[in-house]
């Protein structure tokens, strides 16, 4: 990440993206064919389906399926449905949309994919003011406000530096928020995450309520995440730095520096984590993104997801469909900009995409996800309400 001590190793579990030929968006050396349905979900609501490309034969190398959510920002908002309400976890879609009671909604950022911490967010996560996942990978975040006539977004880097202070002279770099604790790290936990930290026993845990050490649990892990409170996590020279600097009762705090580039308009009613950007101020962004992403994904076509805004403000939420010759082929991250850009956009970023990417419309699942087993449990979604 940028300028910051927080890191977060063992992703390979995730998704990995690439910036392979990004310098100039795809165009096509002709027009294709397109047919556009319209319809209107709800005032402010409506929903767009795009099939462009020749559909006359079983199988087609170019042809698209894309759904676009256009929204009227003073007569919607937008919301954040974390699965089953938690940091970690997954939970379809749709299902998320369902139990808020969304008009409509697509999924949401980047998460682990395996393991105990199934569903634990890679990257940016930011919910009233509270941090719920650190930054990762220099990627870029999606910030939304609701306060207001109207709601905005806007696509920013997100520099993050917490700490933990015990006393003038005891204070350590936190290392991460809400997820898997590795060697030598200090990680903090919130009741967001669950009940627990799921953590093994060779560390150092202190509870705390209250701003202060409510205990110390040394060689057990898997400590309880009080309701009102926190836990810190410590592996190694970590464990160490807990056992030495604090006592029960004692008081801590923790201190989070929070810095946006560029500043959005407004303060954000929550942040997810996304990349790469793909449209700034009207022009193709992914090749300067400072974000860190995998070979074989940028320049390859893949389902996706993508939000951005146009310059009358109107909010757009697309998917593609992907890896589905009959139906649809994907888009490059280039081909993805341009479609942005056609759509109007000034500002785009690109969301998790492949088998997650999904667009629900009152509770119908309207696109076709491209996994065997249908729609995919995710971490999160872009929820869209009435206002």
């Amino acid at each position: 990440m940028r300028r910051t001590g927080i890191r977060r190793p063992g992703l390979a579990l995730l998704l990995a993206i690439g910036l392979a030929g990004l310098s100039h968006p795809q165009v096509p050396s002709k027009p294709a064919a397109e047919s556009r349905a319209v319809e209107t979900i709800a005032p402010g609501v409506e929903h767009v389906t795009i099939r462009r490309g020749d559909f006359s034969t079983g199988l087609g190398p170019d042809r698209w399926t894309i759904n676009v959510l256009v929204l009227d920002p003073s007569k919607i908002r937008l919301g954040l449905g974390r699965a089953h309400d938690k940091v970690v976890g997954t939970e379809t879609t749709s299902s998320i949309a369902g139990r808020l009671g969304a008009l409509a909604a697509t999924n949401g950022g980047y998460f682990r994919t395996e393991g105990p911490y199934r569903g634990e967010p890679a990257g940016i996560v930011i919910r009233d003011g509270k941090v719920l996942s650190e930054p990762s990978r220099r990627r870029p975040g999606l910030a939304v406000s609701n306060r207001g006539p109207i709601t905005r977004l806007a696509v920013v880097d997100v520099d993050l530096r917490a700490e933990v202070v015990a006393s003038k002279s005891a204070r350590r770099r936190i290392d991460g928020v809400n997820r898997p604790r590795f060697p030598d790290e200090l990680i903090l936990f919130t009741p967001e995450f669950g009940r627990t930290t799921m953590t093994g026993p060779e560390g150092t845990e202190a509870v705390i309520e209250k701003d202060r050490v409510a205990a110390m649990v040394p060689g057990k892990g898997d400590a309880e995440i009080p309701r009102a409170g926190w836990v810190l996590s410590g592996h190694g020279a970590a464990a160490a730095w807990l056992q030495a600097n604090l006592r029960r009762g004692a008081r801590l705090e923790w201190r989070n520096d929070i810095r946006f580039d560029p500043r959005p308009a407004f303060p954000p009613e929550f942040v997810i984590g996304g990349g790469p950007r793909l449209v700034h101020v009207g022009k193709p962004a992914a090749a300067t993104d400072p974000g860190t992403y995998g070979a074989g994904f940028a320049d390859a076509r893949h389902p996706r997801t993508a939000a951005g805004v146009r310059a009358d403000g109107r909010i757009l939420l697309v998917t593609v469909d992907g890896r589905q010759p009959e139906r649809s082929v994907g888009m490059t991250i280039a081909e993805l900009t341009t479609l942005l850009l056609e759509l109007g956009a000034v500002e785009a970023v690109n969301m998790d995409g492949g088998g997650s990417t999904t667009m629900a419309v009152r509770g119908r699942v309207v696109n076709s996800p491209s996994d065997l087993t249908g729609e995919r449990p995710v971490s999160d979604a872009l929820l869209v309400f009435g206002r």
